[in-house]
C-alpha cells in the first residue's frame, strides 16, 4: 500500500511540474539590460522596457539611453499569428518613417513568442526592406532573453538582449 501511494504522490508531482512549466509566461514588468550580457548593439546603449502584458498583448515601452541622447518608443505586439500593420520609429534625420507589417507567434508549448517585422523604408537609393525576427523568452533565472535576427539587401546581423526584472 506504502508502495502505491509513493507511486500515485510522485505521479502527481510529475502532472504538477509539467503543468507549472507548460504555464505562458508573462512579461510583464520593468525590465532593465544587462549590457555585460548583451550584444548586437552600439556599446554605450542601455535599455530599460516597461511592459503591460494582457491575454495576448504586449503593451512595450522602451527607454533608450545613449549618451547626449534619451527616447521612449511605445509599441504594441498581439500574439495572435495574424498580420498586422504598425508603425515603425522614424529613422534619425527627419527621414520618412517606414512602413511595417508584424506577426507575433506564441513557441511550440507557448514558451516564449517569435515577433516578425517586415519594414519598408525610402532611401535615396530607393525602397529597403528589413526583415527583423525575435524571438523572447523567460529563461530559467526569470530574465527575459531577445534574441534578434535583422536582415535586408545591405546587411544582416544578430543581436541578443538580456534583461532582469527590476
Amino acid at each position: 500500500m506504502a508502495k502505491k501511494l509513493l507511486i500515485a504522490f510522485a505521479a502527481m508531482l510529475v502532472l504538477s511540474i509539467i503543468a507549472f512549466a507548460a504555464a505562458k509566461p508573462n512579461f510583464s514588468g520593468t525590465w532593465t539590460m544587462d549590457r555585460a550580457r548583451s550584444f548586437g548593439m552600439p556599446g554605450d546603449m542601455m535599455q530599460v522596457l516597461t511592459i503591460t502584458h494582457k491575454d495576448d498583448t504586449l503593451e512595450v515601452e522602451t527607454k533608450i539611453t545613449q549618451p547626449n541622447n534619451e527616447r521612449t518608443i511605445k509599441d504594441t505586439i498581439i500574439v495572435d499569428g495574424k498580420e498586422h500593420e504598425f508603425t515603425p520609429p522614424a529613422p534619425p534625420g527627419g527621414q520618412t518613417p517606414p512602413k511595417g507589417k508584424r506577426t507575433a507567434t506564441w513557441l511550440p508549448g507557448e514558451t516564449g513568442i517569435t515577433v516578425t517585422d517586415v519594414t519598408t523604408s525610402q532611401t535615396p537609393k530607393g525602397e529597403v526592406t528589413t526583415q527583423n525576427l525575435r524571438k523572447w523568452i523567460i529563461n530559467g533565472q526569470g530574465e527575459l532573453v531577445i534574441d534578434s535576427y535583422v536582415d535586408n539587401p545591405n546587411i544582416s546581423y544578430e543581436a541578443k538582449r538580456i534583461f532582469k526584472k527590476q
